[in-house]
């Protein structure tokens, strides 16, 4: 009898250090992605302490939103992965089905994101925070491409900025920051092949470039 108390005194010990552990972990997190908002936040011009406040916990809110879908979605793949580990037809076809199911829920959450954030703020500032998300890749790159190649018309510029729109829509959602990188890269692939279908030899105009920031530095 006493040994089976001990046992049960051990085991809710240990239970209770997990879960200590795990809210530990939690408010980490929560912290972090609240300072992270807050940085965003603070780029916007808002006056207003009650609106910075609840703009902060929008995107806060966000970040946690995402992290429970694709939490959930690493337990489920993990799970069907165990199941079928014999039958990749099967596995594959699970897999592919829960994919659809992910990028239904994150097509579901970014609209009703963006609608919270458009109830606050103007669409520069809605703007301004989808750059914060995705570390301002599109104002980066979109001023590299116009410096890179001084001969882009209006029309081109306007495709540029168009493919990097859609990626940032998407890295906004993206897991990690390699994958909201990705995005983009995969967006500048497509805008290399629209450059060089229309006769930019890319490679000759980033040398080009190179030469004109290095001048540019010498007289700085």
């Amino acid at each position: 009898m006493r040994s089976s108390i001990l046992a049960l005194l051990l085991t809710f010990s240990s239970v209770t250090a997990i879960f200590a552990q795990n809210n530990a972990d939690k408010e980490a997190y929560t912290k972090m992605i609240t300072e992270r908002s807050a940085k965003i936040v603070a780029n916007l011009g808002i006056n207003d302490i009650k609106k910075t406040e609840k703009v902060t916990v929008i995107i806060r809110d966000q970040y946690s939103n995402l992290n429970d879908i694709y939490a959930a979605r690493d337990a489920r793949v993990k799970a069907i992965k165990e199941k079928n580990k014999d039958n990749k037809v099967v596995r594959d076809s699970a897999l592919a089905k829960d994919g659809h199911i992910v990028e239904a829920s994150l097509a579901k959450l970014h609209k009703k994101y963006i609608g919270k954030l458009s109830a606050q703020l103007t669409s520069e500032q809605v703007d301004l925070v989808k750059n914060g998300m995705t570390y301002n890749v599109l104002p980066i790159t979109y001023k590299a491409y116009q410096e890179q190649i001084l001969t882009l018309t209006e029309d081109q510029k306007k495709q540029i900025l168009i493919w990097l729109t859609e990626a940032r829509e998407h890295a906004m959602d993206a897991e990690s920051s390699d994958k909201k990188h990705a995005w983009f890269g995969k967006y500048k692939g497509r805008i290399n092949n629209y450059l060089s279908a229309a006769g930019y030899d890319l490679k000759k105009e980033g040398i080009e470039w190179e030469k004109r920031r290095k001048a540019k530095a010498k007289t700085n």
